[in-house]
């Protein structure tokens, strides 16, 4: 039975569950899918930094508010955190490692409260 290379489309023959005519073809795909892979980690991760960064700047004090828009003019990305934690009133705080944000919406102004991570906060 022939089949079809998914890398060079060449027709090969061989065992049935073969699927690459070549190994220089099979490592050709696995790099490929590594390479998109790492591309996709790294990109998270750049926004991740540049988001704490931006929170960083904004919040010497441990406790800040800051406009939505500036932050986000910054490049802020509120999508990318690593992780969450919620307070008694029922508010999440998102974090980007120890920088936390919060959206608060005041007179139809859309504005983030930032903190940083305080022991309190791991009970």
């Amino acid at each position: 039975m022939k089949k079809v290379c998914p890398v060079c489309e060449i027709e090969f023959s061989g065992r049935s569950d073969k699927k690459y005519c070549s190994v220089y073809c099979k490592s050709a795909e696995q790099y490929q899918k590594r390479k998109v892979e790492e591309e996709l980690y790294y990109s998270i991760d750049k926004q991740l930094r540049t988001n704490r960064k931006i929170l960083k700047v904004y919040n010497k004090s441990g406790l800040s508010t800051v406009r939505k828009e500036k932050l986000l003019s910054e490049g802020f990305n509120p999508k990318y955190f690593t992780h969450y934690w919620k307070n008694k009133k029922g508010q999440v705080y998102l974090f980007c490692y120890e920088y936390g944000f919060l959206l608060l919406k005041e007179n139809q102004k859309e504005k983030y409260v930032l903190v940083i991570w305080q022991p309190y906060m791991d009970s």
